[in-house]
């Protein structure tokens, strides 16, 4: 994720500062071919960062480069007052400030992806066309060529924004009664069910643990996202269509009559504008099963059904004083772990173990701070004193808090000058949460260390040893909150135990028994040759007539009179739907 950051930065000095050089090497000296160089370097610049940065601003630097082009243009020709250059200059200035709202105008329209939809001319092209369009004049003045070459492909662009832009009007003002071809796509793709989407930048992990067993269930299924930047990366990663809806409008069109279920991975606030669709049976699966406060959060009362991994999973919502009916709870364990190597207790330790450690991020509020990585460099010093090897497996979100990547960044060092003084094969950054999964990382480590969070449910399945970290002023009462912990050996904030729990954890093992019954009360008692299939078996079972509603899907409440859907309206006016 820094590495990211970093391109961004770079782009960003890149295009802002090749444009303002370009423009004051030419209107300011004479060195007009110098600076009509460094103008199209600019433009490169400007076409990188909108690949590093989706919908990037660059206006302000494209008017410089625009300006800096035609002024060197002029210059090169030496003519005086040219009117097809003003023309060219007019048509190039408009076309350029006109990018930013074309864009905004097209960033309401639906997209798709692994669908056979023609979507013909869109603001993409018209941003894509400005850039070449500023090359080709700018290639114009380098070779001195005739105004009238730079006028001509300036009005080419100019019509093709032009047709984009009244197809848009046209859309707006005068919408077709008709079925969108999108909705017509979907209508003969028939999906039988929808895995909606919406979370901040840097969450589709949270859709891609899903898709192969959305796959597995053998019925035909869309995904609906709510962001644009997750349409690429979420359909590499599956055959099925992928419809980003930026607006209810467009909502309304991709829910097509086939579909009967739809599926949430998370609690985010857009859900609300899926769950308003009466006819559909809406089924939370949660992106994991932790402890953690959010897993007990209230919103889940809003589905139809909660698919959660365990007994454990009800007793969390019954524990948080969330009433939920227990007809809405379907146990189905957590397919995601099916690929773990299990190991039933007493579970051998090596003399020099791998030990996966997991810090988890600060999360949104106080009250679901479980983050270890204040501690994490001394924890990490112990492991190592020990001769154990170190999976350090951060958080996707660990960067969103800078000290938390600061201190992550201290860990990462520490490992890297052991393993050259060592050679041992400490595993972290990018290897280990890109080019492992967390199945693979469970697979070759021998114990967890872990913060409060779902990877300790997903070890948990394996049968092998691990430690929770308590972070909070919770003292004895951690395990009340935190029952998963009872199985587990709790390493205090301040570290003073840590020398005993290492030695439980990597040597004695004295809970091995309690942490296998609790494999079966918090990710079910399904047999390990066939675990997907307590979730494959529930999914199949609500898509047939008789496990789910089935009727057409109707339109968003505001069109039926109803009150605005809000989370808190959604079961009274779903009540009075039905």
């Amino acid at each position: 994720m820094r590495g990211t950051l970093v391109r961004k930065l770079l782009a960003r000095c890149l295009t802002v500062g090749l444009a303002v050089l370009a423009f004051l090497l030419i209107a300011l000296t004479g060195a007009t071919l110098p600076g009509l160089l460094l103008a199209v370097a600019a433009l490169a610049a400007g076409v990188w960062e909108r690949r590093v940065r989706p919908g990037a601003d660059v206006a302000g630097e494209s008017v410089l480069v625009a300006a800096g082009i035609l002024i060197g243009y002029a210059r090169r020709l030496d003519a005086g007052f040219d009117p097809a250059l003003v023309a060219t200059a007019l048509v190039v200035l408009a076309l350029v400030l006109l990018d930013g709202p074309l864009r905004e105008a097209g960033g309401l329209e639906i997209r798709t992806a692994n669908l056979p939809v023609r979507h013909g001319l869109t603001t993409a092209h018209v941003g894509t066309a400005i850039p070449v369009l500023l090359g080709a004049v700018a290639f114009g003045a380098l070779l001195a060529l005739p105004t009238w070459y730079a006028l001509l492909v300036s009005l080419l662009v100019g019509g093709l924004a032009g047709v984009v832009g009244l197809r848009l009007a046209r859309r707006r003002f005068r919408p077709s009664t008709a079925a969108s071809p999108v909705a017509r796509a979907l209508a003969r793709h028939q999906p039988e069910f929808l895995l909606y989407f919406s979370a901040p930048p840097g969450s589709e992990y949270q859709v891609t643990m899903w898709l192969p067993y959305l796959e597995r269930i053998g019925r035909p299924f869309l995904v609906l996202l709510r962001e644009p930047e997750f349409l690429a990366p979420i359909a590499a990663a599956t055959r099925a269509p992928v419809v980003y809806c930026p607006t209810l409008k467009a909502i309304d069109e991709a829910l097509v009559p086939s579909l009967r279920v739809a599926f949430y991975v998370n609690h985010g606030a857009k859900n609300a504008h899926c769950i308003r669709f009466t006819q559909l049976t809406h089924i939370q699966i949660h992106h994991g099963d932790s402890d953690k406060a959010p897993s007990a959060n209230p919103v889940s009362a809003i589905f139809d059904r909660n698919f959660v991994a365990g007994q454990a999973a009800i007793e969390r919502y019954a524990r948080a004083g969330v009433q939920i009916p227990a007809e809405k709870f379907v146990v189905v364990g957590r397919p995601q772990v099916e690929a773990i190597g299990v190991r039933q207790p007493p579970v051998p330790m090596p003399a020099q173990p791998t030990v996966l450690y997991t810090p988890t991020w600060t999360g949104h509020h106080a009250d679901a701070d479980y983050c270890s990585l204040s501690v994490a460099e001394a924890l990490v010093g112990r492991l190592l004193a020990r001769g154990a090897t170190v999976i350090l497996r951060a958080h996707p979100y660990t960067a969103q808090n800078p000290k938390s990547a600061r201190q992550l960044a201290r860990v990462e060092e520490v490992l890297a000058a052991d393993r050259s003084r060592t050679g041992r094969q400490h595993v972290w950054g990018t290897e280990a949460s890109r080019a492992m999964s967390l199945v693979d990382c469970v697979n070759r480590s021998d114990a967890l260390i872990s913060d409060v969070s779902g990877v300790i449910s997903d070890y948990l399945y394996s049968g092998k040893p691990y430690a929770v970290t308590d972070m909070g002023a919770d003292g004895d009462a951690f395990t009340e909150r935190f029952p998963l912990a009872r199985s587990g050996y709790v390493l205090r904030r301040d570290l003073a135990d840590v020398d005993d729990v290492l030695e439980r954890l990597l040597g004695t093992d004295p809970l091995a028994e309690a942490r296998w019954a609790m494999r079966t009360h918090y990710l079910g008692d399904f047999p390990v040759e066939s675990y997907a299939e307590g979730f494959l078996s529930a999914a199949r079972a609500h898509l047939t007539p008789s496990g789910g509603r089935r009727g057409p899907l109707l339109p968003h409440f505001e069109e039926q009179g109803s009150p605005p859907t809000t989370a808190a309206a959604v079961p009274r006016a779903r009540a009075q739907a039905e």
